[in-house]
């Protein structure tokens, strides 16, 4: 499908521009010997090219956009002047990344000055996807092997009892909620856990239905959730409400939304 003229097209072209400059740090890092690793405070793990592919984003900004601002995760918020903020993960799913496994991304967002996510990119270079969205312009994917980038829609399933579910872990945070979550995941036809990002975006790719995180961070998601929305999902907290901001995050195709929550929702 040809790709129409984009919203936010400036912006757009700048994110992909970062997400191009990141696939190439992390792809050089992945799998090289001499990796280093640390271990941050709350005990997850944080790779050289982590905080590479962060610094790297905020001088990319400060250059090209001098007063926005950055929100990432190994360093603390760059307050801009203009009201509006990139939010980034410089490596989501880094314990994928350390271990050699594949399923890893950077992901970029970009929240105007009205608060409103408005663009969105998610480069899965191991993966040899990637995935954008701008607010009205629909959502799109690249992936290997295709000529032009093909426009993402979520399925139209309809009932938990046909739905694919998909989750980072078999364990639910509040740990008195776990029987909720096994009882939706054995509602469901399928359930698997493709983990972080993944989840989210093969919703918005309507090859799955449901993914659910009960702990988010605002940069795991903020460029996800603008994908999913704009494929026709919904992307809510587990509490219902809508937006990447509430601390955990559930994306749906829309039509199933109402009966996840059922199971899970808070309190």
């Amino acid at each position: 499908m040809t790709q129409p003229p984009h919203p936010f097209v400036d912006d757009l072209a700048l994110a992909l521009l970062i997400a191009d400059r990141a696939d190439a740090i992390t792809m050089d890092r992945f799998n090289a010997r001499d990796l280093v690793v640390e271990t941050k405070p709350d005990l997850t793990p944080v790779s050289d090219a982590d905080k590479a592919v962060e610094r790297m984003i905020r001088d990319l900004v400060s250059a090209e956009r001098p007063g926005d601002g950055v929100l990432g995760e190994e360093y603390p918020e760059l307050v801009g002047t203009a009201g509006r903020r990139w939010i980034v993960d410089p490596v989501d799913g880094t314990k994928n990344f350390v271990r050699g496994v594949p399923v890893w991304s950077t992901v970029i967002g970009l929240q105007d000055a009205e608060g409103r996510m408005v663009v969105g990119v998610v480069s899965a270079p191991a993966l040899g996807r990637r995935w954008w969205a701008t607010l009205g312009g629909g959502s799109w994917v690249n992936e290997p092997g295709g000529v032009e980038p093909r426009r993402i829609h979520v399925s139209k399933v309809s009932s938990l009892a046909d739905a694919s579910i998909s989750a980072s872990d078999t364990q639910w945070v509040p740990t008195d909620h776990q029987d909720r979550w096994d009882a939706l995941r054995h509602a469901c036809w399928r359930n698997r856990a493709y983990g972080d990002f993944w989840s989210h975006l093969l919703v918005a790719e309507g090859a799955i239905d449901i993914a659910a995180e009960p702990e988010l961070n605002l940069y795991d998601v903020a460029g996800v959730a603008i994908i999913v929305t704009e494929a026709g999902g919904r992307f809510t907290g587990v509490d219902g409400v809508d937006g990447p901001a509430q601390g955990s995050g559930l994306a749906t195709n829309g039509l199933l939304h109402d009966a996840v929550l059922a199971f899970i929702g808070r309190p």
